[in-house]
């Protein structure tokens, strides 16, 4: 399944978890310091709904909850 948005065109983008050790300065610490960077995605939230077409049909698609919320699609 291509975690791609029938709609928006809404996909996956790539980011990272920063974790970070030690006592902030504001707290009385010396700062803290970046221990680890791992890779990660944001996937979007997809269902996958029976939406209807220009002609009047009905087609099944992944669709972001973002769009269905926006009202961006009409639910069969």
């Amino acid at each position: 399944m291509a975690r791609i948005c029938a709609v928006t065109g809404r996909r996956p983008v790539k980011g990272s978890i920063i974790n970070r050790k030690g006592q902030s300065k504001k707290s009385g610490g010396i700062g803290t310091h970046v221990t680890s960077i791992t890779k990660r995605k944001f996937r979007p939230n997809l269902q996958r709904i029976r939406i209807k077409t220009a002609n009047g049909g009905t087609k099944r698609a992944w669709v972001s909850v973002k769009a269905i919320k926006a009202g961006l699609i009409e639910k069969a």
